[in-house]
């Protein structure tokens, strides 16, 4: 019996290396991922801005390189510069453009929260036989292609579009509107484009929300809004803060919907950086600018990440 017991053990013992090992793969393949598209592309963009601009293919001249060895990384280091970067806070156009991209971006945030937030609310509340259909209705534009869609409001926004067409003809206005080539026309194109990107982790954090607490609140005499706001929107934070991140980011870099949308008055770090890459054939700069806007993205999420992981340790 004693050997039985011994031999039953045996299985159990082996077990564990195999799901570690299982583990372990599972959580390498995301940072593989990262690595290989992340990183080493960053790495890439991240040496030719301290490169200098040449007139030549490729258009620039690199400064650190391994061909020489390690005799040729120390000269190089001798000769090194930041002359790129410096180059950003002498030029305003560069500032400017940062700010006005983070500034477009955080509007066009909190719109399509305010927009976005109703939409999953009613989504996570209608019934269970519904709520499927409704989420196909969300992601229904993603099986067009995204250029085609920003191309279709051209139609609509333009003088003699649909949109004034139908303003008119309902009496709101008695001439078009100039709505095209301008920032609305680039805040109605990012909201219309990003909007299922916010609704879908709003719907997925309130469709997990136990109602029974509102039924409680009832019960307590809590009305409707203040159970809201005590109570839903507190709970459905996590959803929030994905979706403004899932907005935020790419909007602050976007290129096709100022470029297609907007004006000459429209300035967006994103066509700044089409500007310098393809236009003036700078890529030592267009690269700084890049690893700038990275940084600028990349710093905060972190930051918040890491206050964010504090928090529910200290909540445990």
């Amino acid at each position: 019996m004693a050997a039985v017991a011994d031999a039953s053990r045996i299985p159990a013992a082996a077990a564990p290396p195999q799901r570690s090992r299982a583990r372990w793969i599972v959580v390498a393949i995301p940072y593989v991922w990262l690595f290989v598209l992340f990183l080493i592309p960053f790495l890439i963009v991240f040496k030719i801005s301290f490169s200098l601009t040449a007139v030549a293919q490729p258009p620039y001249t690199p400064v650190l390189s391994l061909a020489g060895g390690w005799p040729g990384l120390v000269d190089a280091f001798r000769e090194f510069t930041i002359d790129n970067y410096l180059w950003l806070t002498e030029d305003a156009l560069y500032l400017n453009a940062y700010l006005s991209s983070l500034w477009i971006a955080l509007v066009s945030t909190v719109v399509t929260l305010v927009i976005g937030y109703p939409i999953a609310y009613g989504m996570a509340r209608a019934p269970k036989k519904w709520q499927a259909t409704l989420v196909m209705l969300v992601i229904l534009p993603f099986w067009t292609s995204f250029l085609i869609r920003v191309y279709a409001w051209i139609g609509i926004l333009k003088k003699e579009g649909l949109l004034n067409q139908f303003l008119e003809w309902i009496g709101l206005i008695d001439e078009p509107l100039t709505i095209l080539n301008t920032n609305w026309a680039v805040y109605i194109g990012i909201v219309y484009s990003y909007l299922p990107f916010m609704v879908l982790p709003l719907y997925a954090a309130l469709e997990r929300l136990d109602h029974t607490l509102l039924e409680a609140a009832a019960d307590l005499g809590s009305p409707p809004s203040r159970s809201f706001w005590q109570i839903t929107f507190p709970l459905s934070l996590p959803g929030v803060v994905a979706g403004c991140f899932l907005v935020f980011i790419p909007v602050t870099g976007e290129f096709v919907i100022p470029d297609l949308l907007g004006g000459s008055d429209t300035l967006m770090i994103g066509k700044t950086l089409w500007s310098e890459f393809f236009n003036n054939r700078d890529w030592p700069l267009a690269s700084a600018v890049a690893v700038i806007l990275l940084l600028i993205l990349v710093i905060p999420i972190v930051l918040f990440q890491n206050m964010e992981q504090r928090r529910q340790e200290a909540a445990r």
